[in-house]
C-alpha cells in the first residue's frame, strides 16, 4: 500500500517553484507539477516579452523542470476563474477609486481555492508553491502564516487571505531558505532556471499601462477631471482616475511650487484630490473584509505589527474591531500611501494575526 502523500505544486516556471517541487521529492512526497493557465493567449512573439508566472513561456519552463525531476506535469486551465474574481475586480477597483491589490485577489481565489478542489478532485493531499513564507499549525489549533527565513524576501503580505482549510492543505518548503540558498539548490542540481529573473509587476498588464489596459477590456474612455484641493479650490486636469492611486507623489503634470499628493479620488465628482505631504499621512487606517489567521477573532485592542501595502516597511499600531467586520489600526507614527482597496496586514511577531482591505 503507499503511504506517500502527493502534493500538487504550481509551477510557474520559475526557480521558486522548481526548487519547491524538487525539495518536496526529496522530502518523500508524490510530487505533480502544475501550470495554471490563467489569462493569456500569447502570440508566439509575445512569449519572450511577457514571462512572469502567467505567461504561456511559464508552461516551457515548467515542463522541463519537471522532466528533469522526473515527475508527472500538467497544465490547468483556470481562465474563467482568474477573470472572474481577478481582472474584473482589478477593473472595478480602479473605476471605484480604490488601488486594488490583484495578486492578493489571485492567491485566495485562484491559486488557493480553485487549485485546492481540483487538486484534492484528483487525490491529492497537498498543493504546494515557491511562495517565500512557512506554514504552521499552533498551539492555539489554528494555522498561521510565519515570515520567511529572511526579511528581505517574505511574501506573507500577499497571502494574508487564506482560510484556515487552504492553510492546513498547504506547503511551502522554499520559506526556510533564502533567495540565494534557492538559487544555489537549483545551480547545483543543473537547473536551467537556477538564474531565471523574477517575474516584475502584474502579469495581465506586462507594460504597466493600467489605464489603456482597463478601458479596453472593459469598454469604456474614462473622462479627465479636475484636480482639487480639499476645499474644492482647483488646481488644473488630470488624465482620469485610474491613472493615480492615494498617496502619489510622481507623474502628477503639475508646477505647485511644493510636492503635490494624492490624498483622495472621489469617483463620484471625477475630481483627484491633491495635498502637502504632511496631508497626505494618517495615524489611523480602517479595513473590512477581515481574516484571521492567527487567532479566530480579537476582542480587545491589540499592539501589532503592520503593513498596509506590499514593500511598506511595516509599523507599530493598536488594532482594535469596531464593527463585526471592521477594524481600526491606530499608528504610532503617521503613515503614509494608506490607499483604499489595498490591504493591512497585521503581525504578532512573525506570525500573521490577519488583515483586511483599507477603507
Amino acid at each position: 500500500m503507499n503511504t506517500k502523500k502527493t502534493v500538487v505544486v504550481g509551477m510557474s516556471g520559475g526557480v521558486d517553484s522548481s526548487v519547491a517541487a524538487y525539495l518536496l521529492k526529496k522530502q518523500g512526497y508524490d510530487v505533480i507539477g502544475v501550470t495554471m493557465q490563467i489569462w493569456q493567449d500569447e502570440e508566439e512573439t509575445a512569449v519572450q516579452e511577457n514571462g512572469g508566472c502567467c505567461g504561456l513561456s511559464a508552461v516551457d519552463d515548467a515542463r522541463r523542470v519537471a522532466a528533469d525531476l522526473e515527475i508527472p506535469y500538467y497544465v490547468m486551465n483556470f481562465k474563467q476563474e482568474f477573470k472572474e474574481s481577478v481582472i474584473d475586480y482589478f477593473i472595478q477597483e480602479y473605476l471605484d477609486g480604490h488601488t486594488p491589490n490583484p495578486c492578493i485577489a489571485c492567491n485566495r481565489y485562484v491559486k488557493w481555492e480553485s487549485l485546492l478542489q481540483r487538486s484534492m478532485s484528483i487525490g491529492a493531499d497537498y498543493i504546494a508553491t515557491g511562495h517565500y513564507a512557512r506554514v504552521e499549525k499552533l498551539s492555539n489549533g489554528r494555522y498561521s502564516l510565519r515570515c520567511s527565513k529572511t526579511a528581505a524576501k517574505d511574501q506573507t503580505y500577499a497571502l494574508y487571505n487564506l482560510t484556515q482549510q487552504q492553510l492546513s492543505k498547504t506547503l511551502m518548503p522554499v520559506g526556510e531558505y533564502t533567495k540565494d540558498e534557492v538559487r544555489q539548490i537549483a545551480d547545483d542540481i543543473s537547473l536551467k532556471v537556477a538564474n531565471k529573473p523574477d517575474s516584475q509587476d502584474i502579469c495581465f498588464v506586462p507594460d504597466g499601462d493600467y489605464a489603456s489596459f482597463i478601458e479596453t477590456e472593459a469598454g469604456v474612455t474614462i473622462p479627465t477631471g479636475n484636480f482639487v484641493l480639499q476645499d474644492g479650490t482647483v488646481l488644473g486636469q488630470h488624465k482620469g482616475i485610474t491613472h493615480y492611486t492615494v498617496g502619489q507623489r510622481r507623474g502628477l503634470g503639475l508646477a505647485l511650487g511644493y510636492h503635490a499628493y494624492v490624498i483622495e479620488i472621489r469617483p463620484e465628482t471625477n475630481e483627484i484630490v491633491l495635498g502637502t505631504k504632511e496631508e497626505s499621512l494618517t495615524e489611523t487606517v480602517r479595513a473590512n473584509h477581515l481574516n484571521f489567521m492567527s487567532v479566530a477573532d480579537i476582542t480587545e485592542p491589540m499592539r501589532v505589527f503592520a503593513k498596509i501595502r506590499y514593500n511598506h516597511r511595516g509599523a507599530w499600531c493598536t488594532v482594535e474591531k469596531t464593527g463585526a467586520d471592521e477594524i481600526v489600526c491606530t499608528f504610532k507614527e503617521k503613515q503614509g500611501g494608506a490607499s483604499p482597496g489595498q490591504a493591512v496586514v497585521l503581525y504578532d511577531g512573525e506570525y500573521v494575526l490577519g488583515g483586511g482591505t483599507i477603507l
